[in-house]
């Protein structure tokens, strides 16, 4: 195995979106803009009501897809498509925007700790007008291996000790693992060489090959065919990786297309009622 190794090492930024929902920005700030094919990382972790009850109203997207994957709280999902899903713990959702969809996510909790993720991941030009499609995946939908250390792997999308996700048929080949490490564990994971691949630690502390890795904090890893990670203490880390798309990127809050004129579009599109369409 050829170990990648951290690149460099990224702190979010305290960030609002939707209706002002209190988040950590990780990927898609002047540190770190893009990750070809992920354009966003956003956490949001609260026990606060106020941080989070105002939720994601309506709003539309175009052009790339999202994931967001819950660890505590409940938000409900709706869409255009009259698709409705309940975002419960260790559950997630799977949308290509494609051409156009406008959907919501909004808390079906008035008290205690919200937390988790979203993730925007990018579409070639090609599939970019593709109709919109969306994924509920309850808690038992999502695939999960354990190995002879303990360490707990819920797979999304892509593959871990021999078990597949339930997210594929995806152009970019997605691996999106939960990794959830007890003190004083070790893995090694594949990872496929010439993809683009980041760590996100979200609890505890970890090494990837001897560098420190704290909560809060993404490691960009080096080219490579797998990863070699160790626990300081119970620790849970996203792995994620993909195969990098290479164009242009060009984007206007919730569109990202590969021109302005593309962006220009999609705003017309959405102004006269044709995003959907």
């Amino acid at each position: 195995m050829k170990e990648r190794t951290l690149k460099r090492r990224i702190q979010g930024m305290p960030a609002s979106d939707g209706a002002g929902v209190r988040l950590n920005r990780v990927i898609g700030t002047p540190a770190l803009r893009n990750l070809d094919p992920f354009l966003m990382l956003d956490e949001f972790k609260s026990d606060s009501p106020d941080d989070y009850i105002a939720g994601f109203p309506a709003h539309p997207h175009r052009g790339f897809e999202t994931v967001t994957y819950m660890l505590a709280g409940q938000m409900e999902h709706r869409d255009h498509l009259d698709n409705v899903g309940r975002l419960e713990a260790g559950g997630a959702q799977w949308m290509t925007a494609g051409r156009g969809i406008i959907h919501s996510e909004m808390p079906k909790q008035e008290q205690g700790l919200m937390w988790g993720f979203q993730l925007w991941i990018n579409l070639p030009a090609a599939e970019k007008m593709q109709p919109a499609r969306y994924r509920d995946l309850a808690p038992g939908d999502i695939a999960e291996a354990t190995d002879g250390q303990g360490v707990l792997r819920r797979i999304i999308a892509g593959e871990s000790l021999g078990v597949r996700g339930p997210v594929g048929g995806i152009s970019v080949d997605p691996l999106m693992v939960d990794l959830r490490m007890p003190a004083g564990t070790t893995l090694e994971h594949p990872v496929a060489a010439g993809h683009q691949a980041f760590v996100y630690v979200y609890r505890g502390a970890v090494r990837l090959g001897g560098e420190p890795l704290q909560a809060g904090e993404l490691g960009v890893l080096s080219d490579g065919d797998g990863i070699h990670l160790s626990a300081a203490e119970d620790s849970g880390v996203l792995l994620l990786a993909a195969r990098p798309i290479g164009e242009p990127v060009v984007q206007y809050g919730p569109f990202v297309m590969n021109s302005s004129e593309e962006i220009e579009q999609a705003l017309r599109d959405y102004r006269d009622d044709r995003l959907t369409d």
